[in-house]
């Protein structure tokens, strides 16, 4: 299940909630606030959403990953409005009978999101700059991994 929030996500209480005794692997994805992009210092940023759209689009990834991999569960959380440095931004969270499985499906949720889900971000600089900004890199171009 997707979801937008304006508040903080509370990963210790997505975690608890997802606890399956007939599971044995558990994969995460949290996506932070960094204070740097592309060279510039981020003080905070914004994400704006399309929610009616995010929310059918979000559904089907999940439904997608389903069909993908054997898995029991997933639940992801996107934040919506200001964030300060060092938040989390994006939660993922995908229980398995076995961790292959979960790392797979948590991947691949974070991915389509990134590509798929009207999100978007503005981040304000340092320098009293702002951009609406995007990460070419960040989903389907695997190239750039670290």
């Amino acid at each position: 299940m997707f979801s937008l929030s304006p508040e903080p996500i509370d990963v210790q209480k997505l975690r608890d909630g997802m606890i399956l005794e007939d599971c044995g692997g558990f994969s995460v994805f949290e996506g932070w606030v960094r204070n740097l992009n592309e060279g510039k210092i981020v003080q905070k940023l914004t994400y704006e959403a399309y929610e009616e759209l995010a929310l059918l689009e979000a559904e089907r990834i999940e439904k997608e990953a389903f069909e993908l991999f054997p898995v029991k569960q997933i639940r992801s959380v996107h934040r919506v409005g200001t964030l300060e440095v060092s938040e989390v931004a994006v939660w993922i969270g995908v229980a398995s009978v076995h961790r292959k499985e979960s790392f797979g499906a948590c991947r691949y949720v974070i991915d389509e999101i990134k590509k798929r889900v009207p999100i978007w971000k503005k981040e304000f600089f340092a320098d009293g700059t702002e951009a609406w900004t995007r990460c070419d890199h960040c989903a389907g171009n695997h190239a750039h991994d670290h």
